[in-house]
């Protein structure tokens, strides 16, 4: 345990505690990444404390599964439980490696920041003032998304006791207070707007530099690939547990070794930029951003491992998973259903059904034959145009991401926007295809 905060036994819901540490890694998974994306030491920090919280919550959850184990059949269907409780402890510790990257000057080139594509959304940190539009307001009344594209998947609010309280995934109803620090994810232009409005200051989006070494260029290119091939990985290894899905499950450790073969890519492209460089010891943040990355992608296989093995998925561990602030589904995209040769812009789908494609699996005859890079698709998230059709995953999709008949689709979202996108995609209510 990281922090020094005293932990007592206490009463708690395990289904409680299980469904705040998924919120809580997920959130840890983005908000690290950003912070060395933008080089930004406010986001690291706002990371450790989070860090410090999931200890905290790993410790309550692990007394109370061993209070609620009385015989020999408890333990065993408890078992996964606490399998699922150190894979979320693992994620949280992995985050805070890579937010001590930028804390402790480590050593990471401009390079880094360069590889965040402009199609890519960025993560923002904005302080609501007193007199902000915003204090006082719930998220339904202030429209945020609707208007300016932007939402706030977290926020902070400072209590008089001087802890901090997290709300991950704020909904509707979720009011807005002078104080609260808002963590807001969007493109610049919305940003520009929403973080003026909270704040009262002016935005300075970050400046990203040319790369100048190929290697280089590759290396930090196949770092960003591992980030948003880990993060798929946790989001199916809670919705393989949430299903029950073995099908699921073996993508994520499909998954977990398509990030192995990207870290010895990457480690021999780093090799080759630091003959190249004129500082290798700069690279050595890179070398610890690969090595958190994949044992991320190891938790998220943990995390499923219990049904990979065909034990039973513990009631309390589904209904945490279901009843978190998010749900993950997988939906197969039926022939002649609305999203078939479509592409996502073209059906307005985060619009109109509110939940967010975050990866498409090719499906069909037609799928191609994988790519080099193991069969994944770029890294920027921008769709990738024509060349999605010769991968076999396409991790953060855009706008011009074209769906096609037999696809699946990965997604979070709530249950209701879950509803809207299986009509769309013409498939069965269940929400999961094995």
């Amino acid at each position: 345990m990281h922090g020094d905060e005293p932990v007592e036994y206490e009463p708690v819901s395990v289904k409680a505690v299980l469904a705040e540490m998924k919120d809580t890694a997920e959130l840890l998974i983005d908000l690290s990444y950003s912070a060395v994306l933008h080089g930004s030491p406010a986001l690291a920090r706002e990371v450790l404390a989070l860090e410090a919280r999931m200890d905290v919550l790993q410790l309550q959850a692990r007394m109370s599964v061993m209070m609620a184990a009385r015989s020999p059949e408890d333990v065993e269907e408890l078992a996964p439980v606490l399998g699922m409780i150190g894979a979320a402890e693992k994620i949280s510790d992995a985050a805070g490696d890579i937010a001590k990257v930028v804390l402790e000057e480590v050593g990471l080139p401009d390079a880094m920041r360069a590889a965040l594509p402009e199609a890519v959304e960025n993560l923002v940190r904005a302080p609501v003032a007193d007199d902000s539009p915003y204090a006082g307001r719930s998220l339904a009344a202030i429209n945020m998304e609707t208007e300016t594209g932007v939402r706030v998947i977290a926020v902070r609010r400072d209590q008089a006791t001087g802890k901090a309280r997290w709300i991950t995934n704020p909904d509707r109803e979720t009011e807005l207070r002078a104080g609260d620090t808002l963590f807001l994810r969007g493109f610049d232009e919305g940003l520009r707007e929403v973080y003026e409005a909270a704040s009262g200051e002016r935005y300075e989006p970050p400046e990203a530099p040319d790369p100048t070494v190929a290697d280089l260029e590759r290396a930090v290119d196949s770092i960003v690939l591992m980030k948003n091939m880990s993060e798929l990985a946790v989001d199916l290894a809670y919705g393989a547990v949430l299903f029950d899905s073995r099908g699921v499950a073996e993508e994520v450790s499909e998954l977990e070794a398509e990030v192995d073969a990207l870290q010895s890519r990457f480690e021999a492209w780093t090799l080759r930029a630091a003959a190249r460089v004129d500082d290798p010891v700069s690279l050595r943040g890179l070398v610890h951003l690969a090595v958190a990355t994949e044992e991320i992608s190891d938790a998220a296989v943990e995390i499923s491992e219990g049904v990979l093995r065909g034990l039973d998925t513990h009631p309390v561990v589904a209904e945490a998973v279901e009843e978190s602030d998010e749900v993950i589904v997988r939906l197969a995209v039926a022939a002649g259903s609305d999203l078939a040769g479509a592409t996502l812009g073209d059906r307005e789908v985060k619009t109109e059904t509110g939940m967010r494609v975050i990866a498409v699996r090719r499906g069909g005859d037609d799928a191609g034959a994988s790519s080099d890079a193991g069969g994944v698709a770029d890294a920027d998230g921008d769709g990738g145009g024509e060349d999605d059709d010769e991968d076999d995953w396409v991790v953060s999709p855009g706008p011009e991401t074209r769906i096609r008949a037999g696809d699946v689709l990965i997604a979070k979202g709530t249950r209701a926007g879950a509803e809207r996108l299986s009509a769309l995609a013409g498939s069965p209510e269940s929400f999961d295809v094995d």
